[in-house]
This record gives C-alpha cells, structure tokens and sequence, in this order.
C-alpha cells in the first residue's frame, strides 16, 4: 500500500512540474519531511531529499528513519533498500492519467490548490511560486504531509543521479 500511495504522490509531483499556475517548471529538487499519521493517532516521520525533472525521472532519497531510494522512470521504478540489501523493480500501472490531472488541478487562491486522483484528493501549497507542502488523506485514513524545504526550481540535475546500479549482493524482485 506505501508504495501504490508513494507511485501516485510521485505522479502528484511529476504534473506540478507541468502545471502553468507554477511557472513551467524543468526540475525540482530540495529536502522533505513526509508525516504519515494513522487514524489512531501514531504517527510516523520520513526525511530526505526529492530530485524530479520535467522527463518524467523522479528520485526520492529517504534518510531517516530508514535508507531507501526510490527511483522512478515514467512507468518504471525501482525501489532500492540498501538496509535489506535488495532492489524491487515495479511496472507503474497506466492506471494514473497525468494528462486528466492537470486537466483537473485547480487553483484556489495565490498559495493553493486541489487535485483529485484516484479518488484521493490533494491539497497543494506554494510560496512564492514553489511547491511548499502537499497534504492529502491515503486510501488507509492516514493523513499525509508533505513539507519541502530548500527547494530549487529549474536548478540543473545531472541524469547520472537517476541512475541505479545494483550491488552484485543485492536480491533483485520484479514485481
């Protein structure tokens, strides 16, 4: 469920690099803080750092509480726990259409907006023009926030960070 939650956020944050209202974006890069609250109130923490560009390539590297990286390629991730010491490689389905999305994003007032994909709706905020924090409740009833700091817009990112090469002793899952 994290990580079907995880892939459409990704797409959430992929279409606002497309999104006119924040001044047509190339890339996107900085720190984040993902709270994750559940229904019974406990509460779970995740930092890191975000790259995207405008391609379609994603890259989220968590660092607390638990290493991972997550790469995304269009309709191809690849989940990279170097803690577990394996890579899972997941299809993304077709299933999210970028193009509706944006179609659908709607702005409320000078900081925010609200997207609904998936029968999941987004609450968006940006500052000055750049993505600040985006909220939205999971298909589980947890509360998600995500808050970015730092942020760099239309700063150059090399490919070669997207890239993921596979430790010779690493378990690799194709899902």
């Amino acid at each position: 469920m994290f990580y079907r939650v995880f892939f459409v956020f990704s797409f959430l944050a992929l279409a606002l690099l497309n999104a006119s209202d924040i001044k047509n974006l190339d890339s996107f890069f900085g720190n984040f803080k993902q709270t994750i609250t559940s229904d019974s109130k406990s509460v779970i923490e995740y930092n890191g750092k975000v790259f995207i560009k405008k391609s379609g390539k994603i890259l989220w590297q968590y660092e607390t509480p638990i290493k991972k990286n997550v790469y995304i390629d269009n309709n191809m991730a690849i989940v990279d726990e170097p803690e577990l010491e394996q890579a899972i490689f997941t299809k993304l389905d077709n299933e999210i259409n970028i193009i509706k999305l944006l179609n659908e994003a709607k702005k409320i007032d000078n900081e925010n907006y609200v997207s609904t994909i998936n029968g999941i709706k987004y609450n968006i905020k940006a500052s000055a023009d750049k993505v600040s924090k985006i909220t939205y409740k999971d298909e589980l009833d947890n509360q998600v926030a995500i808050n970015f700091l730092n942020i760099v817009q239309n700063g150059e990112i090399s490919d070669e960070i997207f890239k993921f090469i596979i430790p010779s002793n690493y378990d690799v899952i194709r899902k």
